[in-house]
């Protein structure tokens, strides 16, 4: 007969003394340990607040929930491991203070009640943390004996994926560690990072309550060991059956940190695997889908619930779901959970197809990441992603597969791939750009409801891209007019379009633009400085409201190297374009397009100056530039 819910009010002391063969199970879908100072201040600050408070009653830290259903052993933190690991990793560090102070202790009639109470705290905490017999521990410190204890410990194992593997170790190097010194020489050192940001939460958060300062009080040590273990509580649920211990995650608020959409949809795929084999083969595919989708969220490309949002449009749209009875685009969406959970359960029934497919998506935001056009249609609206996903899923079958669940694209598909990246990309851009400069937001229907529209057309192979492209051409050329877009493009004194003008100058006059990660917006007429007002006398310029109008205006602004930027700062116009620059950088230095531009085009003139006359003119041709791009979808040069 299974099991019920078993709840149990039980206190800290007593939920973390298990039996011997008993063990925390972090499971793989599970985010990794996660609390930093922040939440190991407020957790100290509640158990202090409630000392100084001197309630009769006992401290309540919320409720865990556990799935027994594997092993009754093996207990699964479905919610409650980052307060399960902090409450080890705070056990771990009063343990380590109360023997120092053992050791540190005169033998004297005073010291003896106080030495009594520490050898009975560091009894209870050496049975809790290493299912030791209390008989079996000496009262005071004893290096051999208390070593082999400590050696023993196997409270928690973690098999979170989205934790390091070599971070998995770092709470069990703690708390095998005789003496704090030994747990900071063994801690991890993560590359590239200073002081305490070099190490893992873990030993960051064991070092924050080692050195607390009111530690170093023998009376308050006491007391605050007691009072954790034996009057702090916890409501501990076990179940036997896994979707219902994550069905009463959902229902229920904690104080621990709450799962992420994809943490629960994994949750629910892993409980969808038929056996062991199956398990561990989505456990290796989902931890390379989390380090792939890692670096593209560091990147700004997506993130994991990214992708997730992504798949439920794909799915929406493919299902009718975007259609409403009358035959109306409906707009409206749901929340992953609910639509993974709920709405469309076949996608996780079947989990490692799915998670296939999550991971081919990911893979194709790797390569598009790198095209240009790509970048510039991220400085415009990241809504664009969840339709060019859609539209990536027609190549999926570019991918086969390959050694370490990873899936390989031929060098002829990848190109091809990569040339219909660009041209869709190029629609979306065409569109958007215009949402940038009109009055209206994404959601009127001139956008939202357009895209949600050609959506349903993305998602199928037989509509070809012509087809799409007429679409767009009809739509942008109906809702707008040029003369408006232009004046639009003329006022418009924001940055993002600074990247489209020099992108697609850089395509009409067939020069290569590489859109890195450390660009400027240049200035040719500086913003400021002290020459500032000499610099606008030379450009015609006649008073403040007159420079502001004209310093911002697209013709005045074009891309710069970060460093090439930071050295010419403020300087004139012929110092900017030189061609004999010794002592700083300047535009010759410089890869884009338009800096370029200027230095060819001013390299005869003995003194060139950058006027309002220029600035217009640049004005001009970029606005031209911009709307032929928007209304026709092609650059052509200007003559």
């Amino acid at each position: 007969m299974a099991k019920n819910i078993e709840p149990k009010l039980v206190t800290i002391g007593n939920y973390l003394k298990l039996e011997n063969d008993a063990k925390f199970i972090i499971p793989e879908y599970q985010r990794k340990y996660a609390w930093e100072i922040s939440n190991c201040d407020k957790l100290w600050s509640d158990i202090t607040d409630f000392i100084e408070s001197k309630s009769k009653d006992l401290y309540f830290f919320g409720t865990i929930i556990i799935n027994c259903s594997n092993d009754d052993t093996e207990l699964g933190l479905i919610d409650g491991q980052q307060r399960t690991t902090t409450f080890m990793l705070l056990l771990k560090a009063l343990l380590t203070k109360i023997n120092e102070t053992l050791e540190n202790m005169v033998d004297d009639p005073e010291s003896e009640q106080l030495k009594r109470g520490l050898r009975e705290r560091r009894r209870n905490l050496i049975s809790i943390l290493y299912k030791t017999d209390p008989d079996d521990i000496t009262d005071e410190p004893d290096e051999k004996k208390d070593k082999e204890i400590y050696s023993s410990f196997s409270s928690l194992i973690n098999n979170s994926n989205q934790e390091k593997d070599e971070y998995k170790e770092e709470l069990i190097n703690i708390m095998k560690s005789l003496k704090y010194e030994e747990a900071e020489e063994s801690a991890i050192k993560i590359p590239y990072k200073q002081r305490d940001n070099r190490y893992t939460n873990f030993f960051k958060n064991y070092k924050h309550f080692y050195f607390k300062e009111d530690l170093n009080k023998i009376d308050f040590l006491n007391k605050f060991t007691r009072k954790i273990l034996e009057e702090c509580q916890v409501i501990e649920i076990k179940s036997w059956k896994v979707e219902q211990a994550i069905t009463m995650f959902n229902s229920l608020n904690s104080d621990g940190m709450p799962l992420t959409d994809s943490d629960i949809i994994y949750s629910k795929m892993f409980a969808a695997t038929q056996d062991d084999e199956e398990k561990k083969i989505l456990g290796e595919k989902w931890k390379y889908l989390i380090d792939l989708t890692n670096e593209l969220e560091n990147e700004k490309i997506v993130s994991l619930n990214g992708l997730l949002n992504q798949k439920m449009y794909l799915y929406r749209s493919i299902n009718g779901d975007t259609m409403n009875a009358s035959g109306n685009i409906d707009v409206t969406t749901p929340g992953l959970r609910k639509y993974y959970t709920d709405q469309n359960t076949d996608l996780i029934k079947k989990p490692i197809e799915f998670c296939n497919e999550l991971i081919k998506l990911a893979e194709i935001w790797n390569i598009a990441k790198e095209n240009n056009t790509m970048k510039v249609l991220f400085k415009f609206n990241d809504n664009s992603k969840l339709f060019l996903a859609s539209y990536f899923h027609r190549y999926d079958s570019y991918f086969v597969n390959g050694d370490n669940e990873k899936f390989i694209i031929s060098e002829k598909d990848k190109n091809n791939l990569i040339n219909k990246i660009e041209e869709i990309a190029e629609l979306m851009l065409r569109l958007l750009v215009i949402l940038s400069l009109v009055e209206a937001g994404y959601s009127s229907s001139n956008f939202k409801s357009f895209l949600f529209k050609e959506e349903i057309k993305f998602t199928h192979n037989s509509i070809s891209f012509e087809e799409i492209k007429k679409d767009f051409d009809e739509h942008i050329n109906k809702c707008w007019q040029k003369d408006n877009i232009i004046s639009k493009i003329n006022d418009y004194e924001k940055n993002d379009i600074v990247y489209l003008n020099e992108y697609l100058f850089a395509k009409e006059n067939k020069k290569e633009l590489r859109i890195g990660s450390n660009i400027d917006i240049e200035h040719i007429m500086p913003q400021s400085g002290k020459n500032k007002k000499l610099i606008q006398n030379d450009a015609g310029i006649e008073n403040d409201d007159m420079f502001a109008n004209y310093v911002n205006k697209i013709g005045n602004k074009i891309l710069l190297e970060y460093n090439i930027n930071r050295t010419i700062g403020n300087e004139w116009f012929r110092t900017k374009v030189s061609t004999e620059i010794s002592e700083k950088s300047g535009y010759i230095d410089s890869k884009y397009p338009l800096a370029q531009y200027l230095v060819e085009r001013y390299k005869k003139e003995p003194k060139p100056y950058w006027t309002k006359s220029d600035i217009e003119t640049a004005t001009e041709n970029a606005s031209k530039r911009i709307v032929n791009f928007i209304f026709e979808g092609n650059v052509k040069k200007e003559k």
